[in-house]
């Protein structure tokens, strides 16, 4: 397969030049119909869905179905990389690494459209990851439940570890997150006479500081929770009290339960402010992702395949706060997803990320190996 890896890193490079919003990916699509349209046509079935793709390698002699799942949204965020092949989109950038998960997932389909394993093998081209969330509607889909997969693989690039590094564990991976937004309006005026208002920057800023109690006070220590509010907008100039005042942030936990919890004592805290600051609110949870909790045995098995390989390094990692829609997928159906290390000094969602390319070709190896011998079972 060594021979058709540098192709899918100038797909990769085309890839990044056109990110674009959730459920907006209308010219990546496009790009991926048409690489597929210049594959044999005989052992492939390819279904649009909104603006992302289910494709079917048919198998020689199907018993079970393969999934494997690679998101294609961008971000809004401005590249700073200045690569000859930068975004060609002014203020979105595949800043998580979507582009390469897209040509991996190319370049593992077009084997298998050259040489079909015994099993059906499923590649979902997933939008809006980033947001509003794909994956749950794609699962609702009739093409989903026509195609439905018995087992779902998918991956995620992880600038952290160098080359030639899986890294995994069986249980929970990424925790479950859920957008915050909080709108509070109060009554305005002039700086000069503060007793006749109710300022919401105050009561924003009280609210912020009350949030971490949550944490600090409402969370089992043995468990583990964030709350960040990351941007605050109230106002108009410096001498006019705030009429208005908005929190946006996001909620991590490690459980269904500890955000259960979260949540109601967030609505708790938004009453006393209510109250305390004679001004009304408004809760927005905005965008929700079930928890990516790895199925045991099967991920096991898969760290038993990549421990066989000596071109690999398996390190079994730890759970982290970060959030993946990808976890409702895999919430009723076998699967799992790992981290590809891809050797970056920059971090995920940032605008200088730039991914080692190499590691297309370590991932396109290893899931050829792994899905043949999965689909010849």
């Amino acid at each position: 397969m060594s021979n058709v890896i540098n192709p899918f890193i100038r797909i990769r490079r085309d890839l990044h030049q056109i990110p674009e919003k959730g459920f907006q990916e209308r010219k990546t699509q496009s790009y991926l119909l048409q690489y597929l349209n210049s594959l044999p046509p005989e052992n492939m079935e390819v279904k649009k869905w909104e603006t992302g793709l289910f494709v079917r390698i048919k198998g020689t002699n199907p018993t079970k179905t393969i999934g494997y799942r690679t998101d294609i949204d961008g971000l809004p965020i401005t590249e700073e990389t200045d690569l000859p092949f930068h975004s060609l989109h002014e203020g979105l950038m595949h800043a998580c690494g979507h582009d390469m998960h897209m040509s991996i997932a190319l370049g593992v389909l077009t084997h298998f459209s050259l040489q079909p394993p015994k099993d059906h093998i499923l590649f979902m081209f997933q939008p809006a990851e980033e947001g509003p969330g794909g994956a749950l509607p794609m699962i609702q889909s009739d093409i989903f439940n026509q195609w439905k997969p018995d087992l779902i693989i998918a991956l995620h690039i992880a600038p952290e570890y160098p080359v030639g590094t899986i890294a995994t564990k069986p249980g929970l991976l990424f925790a479950n997150t859920s957008e915050l937004f909080v709108d509070l309006k109060g009554k305005g005026g002039h700086a000069a006479y503060p007793h006749q208002t109710n300022d919401m920057v105050i009561a924003a800023c009280s609210l912020v500081s009350q949030l971490q109690t949550i944490i600090s006070r409402n969370v089992d220590p043995l468990d583990s929770a964030v709350i960040t509010i990351g941007k605050i907008t109230g106002g108009t100039v410096q001498n006019i009290i705030a009429e208005r005042a908005r929190l946006e942030g996001t909620i991590r936990t490690l459980s269904v339960e500890s955000m259960q919890k979260v949540k109601e004592r967030i609505e708790a805290l938004v009453k006393g402010v209510e109250v305390g600051y004679s001004c009304e609110a408004k809760i927005d949870y905005g965008c929700m992702y079930h928890q990516v909790d790895n199925d045991v045995e099967l991920t096991q098995e898969f760290m038993n395949f990549v421990k066989e390989n000596t071109m690999v390094n398996l390190i079994e990692c730890k759970h982290a706060m970060t959030g993946e829609d990808y976890g409702y997928m895999i919430q009723n159906i076998p699967g799992f997803m790992f981290w590809l290390g891809v050797e970056s000094p920059y971090g995920l969602h940032h605008s200088k990320l730039n991914p080692n390319e190499d590691a297309i070709g370590v991932a396109i190896n290893m899931l050829i190996g792994y899905m043949t011998k999965k689909g010849n079972e």
